[in-house]
Parts: C-alpha cells; sequence; structure tokens
C-alpha cells in the first residue's frame, strides 16, 4: 500500500504551497486529500475509515474509488523526462533520450532520488545564468549539490574546477555517478568534509529559509569578484533573502520564471 498527501484545494484560488522548509511557520492546508493504493479485493474503505479513527480524525468524510490498471511504471516514469534546451549551446538529456543535437553541450543526467532535472524552474533558473555567465576557467562551489547537474553543467561550460557539497549521501553518490557519466571531473563531498577555501562562483538551489541559515558560510566563499547566485526562492520571499545577506554582498533579483526568484550578488 502507499499514500500521498496533498492539498485538498490544489490548483484553486485557496491552494497553499507547503515546501517543508526547515524552520517554516506555514499554516497547515485548510484540507488535506488522501491518496491510497490498495491490492485489489482490500476493504479500503474500512481501512481507511479506521486509520482516521485511530489517528483522532472525523470519519464522516467523502471516498471515492477507481480502479488502477497495470502499467510499465518505469516507461511511463521516463516518458515524464524529455530533453530540455537551455540556451544555444546547452541541452540537459536523460540517458534514455538521444541527444537532439549532438555537437550541444548535453548534459546526460539520470533524474533519481537527488532534487536536479532541469524541469524545475529553481534549476533552470541557476542553468540559464551559468550559461551565460561562465567566461572559462572559473572555481565553482554547489552547494545543496543534488543531483550535481549546475557543477557538471559548469564543466562542460568550460569551468577549471567544480565542486559539489549536498547533506544527503545518496545525493553526494548520484552526482558523483552523472559527472563520471559525462566525463567531467567535478568532485562532490558531505559537508563535514568538503574542501576549504574561496570560489569565483557560488550557487545555491535550496529553499528560503536554508538560503538564510547559511548566510555567513555561503557569503565566506565566495572570493573577491566572485559571484553568489542563489535560487529556491519564492518571489515574496526575495526581501527576506537579500536582508540575511546585506552585510557580506548586495544581492539583487536576476530573473524571475514561474513565480521564482534567482538573486545573484558580486563581491567587491
Amino acid at each position: 500500500m502507499s499514500v500521498d498527501a496533498a492539498d485538498g484545494w490544489a490548483e484553486t484560488a485557496d491552494e497553499t504551497p507547503v515546501f517543508g522548509e526547515p524552520g517554516a511557520t506555514v499554516s497547515p492546508w485548510l484540507a488535506t486529500r488522501l491518496t491510497a493504493l490498495f491490492p485489489e479485493g482490500a476493504e479500503a474503505a474500512a481501512v481507511v475509515r479506521r486509520a482516521l479513527e485511530v489517528g483522532g480524525l472525523e470519519t464522516d468524510v467523502e471516498l471515492n474509488a477507481g480502479h488502477v490498471d497495470d502499467t510499465d511504471w518505469v516507461r511511463l516514469t521516463q516518458d515524464q523526462f524529455r530533453p530540455i534546451r537551455i540556451s544555444d549551446r546547452l541541452w540537459v538529456v536523460p540517458t534514455w533520450h538521444e541527444a537532439p543535437e549532438p555537437t550541444a553541450l548535453n548534459i546526460a543526467l539520470d533524474p533519481g532520488i537527488a532534487f536536479g532535472t532541469g524541469s524545475h524552474p529553481t534549476t533552470r533558473l541557476c542553468l540559464e545564468w551559468l550559461a551565460n555567465g561562465i567566461r572559462g576557467g572559473e572555481r565553482v562551489l554547489d552547494y545543496g549539490c543534488g543531483s550535481g547537474i549546475l557543477a557538471i553543467a559548469t564543466m562542460k561550460l568550460g569551468a577549471a574546477a567544480a565542486v559539489g557539497v549536498d547533506i544527503d549521501p545518496q545525493a553526494v553518490l548520484a552526482a558523483a555517478r552523472n559527472a563520471e557519466q559525462n566525463h567531467v571531473a567535478a568532485q562532490f563531498f558531505d559537508p563535514p568534509s568538503e574542501p576549504a577555501g574561496v570560489y569565483d562562483i557560488v550557487v545555491a538551489n535550496i529553499l528560503s529559509n536554508p538560503l538564510k541559515a547559511l548566510a555567513p558560510l555561503l557569503a565566506s566563499r565566495v572570493g573577491p569578484g566572485g559571484c553568489l547566485i542563489l535560487s529556491g526562492i519564492l518571489e515574496p520571499q526575495a526581501e527576506g533573502v537579500v536582508a540575511s545577506y546585506a552585510t557580506e554582498l548586495s544581492l539583487a533579483p536576476a530573473a524571475f520564471l514561474d513565480g521564482w526568484v534567482l538573486l545573484a550578488g558580486t563581491r567587491p
């Protein structure tokens, strides 16, 4: 059995985005929609009502049931990921697809448990900035690297070195595999083992609360004349993130996409 919880008012004016950020104080959803998958023949309604009863919740709720046909779930998942054109020279291509432009800079990526496929607006904002901002020879730090897509992209675009850091050990492993698959020498670490030093470009695509908490650390990794690039920020959150870095760097919105904003700043 599997269960999914979602905003009961999703895709309406009353939808409440919740991203599970550390320290977030977002109010609970006005209503929660549970979707559960049961084996055929199970007493699904009785199980649901019993679960609600045990949880001390109202049991007189509307239940809708339907049959889910068996299917090739691997193929269905793969069909959700197609090649993404980031710029004239940069593409993100799932490993099971042929590159639409073989002579372009193609990032071969296996979407897995680590965040970062190029399809989310926050990742795309970072990739578009890097496609225009990398001149060649830079040292880059990708903090919260996920799949490693940003560090890999910088190496493809001409950076001299790229280091990725993530608190999730599985992300570190996935990023290293993706780098090897793309034949680039990006390196990936967990925070306790990350190398010291400053960088020409520091990019962090996380969420607003962690970005604010990490302000002293991230700012300290930007070398003289270096750039700090932050994403994972909803437009209403941008002012608070900018304020968190004000004593170290002057950040400003550099790009917007689908309600998200990318902040950028340069150390004098």
